[in-house]
């Protein structure tokens, strides 16, 4: 690990921030032999997790008991360790709760640097990332660092504030005090409904005398959307105190403007599905936890990124690459434009495996090395297939972002077997081919009443209409969807049946390849 640098250097990759994403890149890159730097601000890593989440309670899985030995199948419970090969720091090793406390992650992110001899710099503060020639000249207080590449993995740099009139009136989530005893007796509106909104109500449930939470859109439960990043069960305690009348409500409305007014607020709102009824309500605290966006300030003008409709994360293209600034990349939470709001490339354990694959695609880039891939017999695409379901941990916590992709040479009938990587990426990639298979992990998209009383129909005709996570494979013409099989859901995430999945498969595949010479090796 460098402490210091001369006042210019030039190295083939730079990765700007060492939180989390920063680290697992910088192992991927180290273990690959590459020519890197990470630069990052603060005397050790994981600066984020030295002050957020604020009650210091992860929302991320730690499940350290287990019925798999396998410790890929076992990743995809445990949603907090960095991968590295062998497995030498598990995170279950720093924490054993279900819900880690941050300051075990930091302790953790802290001793994988450490431990793996990683070259990051620290106390380097970047002021400016500028165009130089087909690569970077990236600004700090120590000197330039140049660059072919930059990877800029520096997480959420601001907080996200809406254009709401009087919100500097509204105490921030990154301000506020988390003790729950500076609330007593009061009227609090949060304003926002997600996580970082319901763990605020959750620590002042007992203490506070109404509770308010508003957004103009209604609520997003996780376990209605199968995505992460909305509202988790465990806060299921302040929806209870909503629907059983306690004076704490989660409202949808629109704030129109919030007004000091002696010791209290006065806030006017419209309700969202109202009629468009107004009221003003009066608060003595008003918290604003509405999430956070991406500082673009350390851009020149020549390489700043464009942005996302919403403003808070950049706009990428299927390789994790800027939308607009060739060679800028993003990794971790930033990188979630692809897949925002669906799989969880916003957390540790969904972009640890697209850092993998990132990692794969930078080396072929700028070092030539070739994607690698595995030749398939073409007798065994069903065991090849069933194979990867049944084991990869990154098709089971990327569900519908990363698959594994089959591109078929129907003159000699080799298969090429790509994993792991984006769906809409190697759509793009192989789009030229006349016969490509994607496979992953999907859930049923149906809107269900009650996601707790669904109808099941266990055969193997009507397994596309499956809610649970199930198998999916994919077949593309030149880049057009033209097939779909879906396997049927499992309980335990199985899915080995000969009547429900082996002989449907490999029937799809015979079908599908009939008269070309991988069909000879169907046979």
């Amino acid at each position: 690990m460098t402490d210091s640098a001369p006042a210019e250097v030039r190295h083939r990759y730079v990765i700007v921030g060492a939180g989390p994403a920063g680290l697992q890149l910088s192992y991927y890159l180290q273990q690959a032999g590459a020519d890197y730097l990470t630069l990052e601000r603060a005397p050790e890593p994981a600066e984020f997790f030295r002050h957020f989440p604020r009650h210091r309670k992860l929302i991320s899985l730690n499940k350290v008991h287990s019925v798999a030995t396998d410790p890929e199948i076992r990743l995809r419970w445990d949603w907090n360790s960095l991968l590295q090969d062998p497995a030498e720091l598990p995170f279950a090793d720093y924490s054993r709760e279900y819900f880690p406390h941050a300051d075990d992650m930091v302790r953790y992110l802290g001793d994988f640097g450490r431990h793996h001899k990683l070259n990051v710099r620290y106390d380097t503060d970047v002021r400016r990332v500028d165009r130089a020639g087909d690569g970077f000249a990236v600004h700090t207080a120590d000197g330039v660092v140049h660059a072919d590449c930059i990877v800029v993995a520096t997480g959420w740099g601001r907080p996200n504030i809406p254009d709401v009139k009087g919100i500097e009136h509204a105490v921030g989530y990154e301000a506020m005090s988390t003790d729950p005893a500076d609330y007593a007796d009061q009227r609090v509106l949060i304003l926002g409904k997600g996580n970082s909104a319901f763990e605020t109500a959750s620590a002042l449930l007992g203490h506070a005398a109404m509770i308010h939470l508003a957004s103009p859109r209604p609520l997003r439960l996780a376990w209605n959307t199968k995505h992460p990043g909305d509202v988790r069960g465990h806060h299921g305690a302040v929806l209870d105190s909503y629907q059983f009348k306690t004076l704490h409500s989660v409202l949808d409305c629109v704030i129109d403007e919030i007004r000091p007014v002696g010791d209290r607020f006065e806030v006017s709102l419209t309700y969202t599905h109202a009629d468009g009824e107004t009221a003003v309500m009066e608060y003595e605290s008003v918290l604003r936890c509405t999430g956070f966006a991406m500082d673009t300030s350390l851009f020149g003008d020549g390489c700043r990124p464009r942005m996302t409709p919403n403003g808070r994360m950049p706009a990428t293209r299927p390789d994790w690459q800027s939308l607009d600034v060739d060679g800028l990349y993003f990794a971790g939470t930033l990188a979630q434009d692809r897949d925002f709001k669906k799989a969880s490339s916003a957390f540790i354990d969904g972009f640890r495996y697209n850092l993998r694959t990132l990692t794969q695609l930078l080396r072929e880039r700028y070092e030539q090395v070739p994607l690698p891939y595995d030749e398939v017999d073409a007798g065994s695409l069903t065991a090849a297939v069933l194979d990867r379901v049944n084991w990869s941990s990154a098709l089971w916590t990327q569900f519908e972002f990363l698959t594994d992709a089959l591109v078929v040479d129907e003159a000699s009938g080799r298969v090429r077997h790509y994993h792991d990587l984006p769906e809409d990426y190697a759509v793009a990639r192989f789009g030229d081919q006349p016969h490509l298979y994607t496979f992953g992990l999907r859930w049923g998209r149906d809107e269900y009443s009650d996601v707790f009383a669904i109808e099941r129909h266990p055969q193997p005709d009507r397994a596309a209409e499956s809610a649970f996570i199930h198998p999916v494979v994919r077949r593309y013409r030149h880049g057009e969807l033209v097939q779909e099989l879906h396997l049927l859901e499992d309980l335990l995430a199985e899915w080995r049946r000969e009547d429900r999945h082996v002989r449907p498969l490999h029937e799809f595949f015979a079908r599908d390849l009939a008269g070309s010479a991988v069909d000879e090796d169907l046979r």
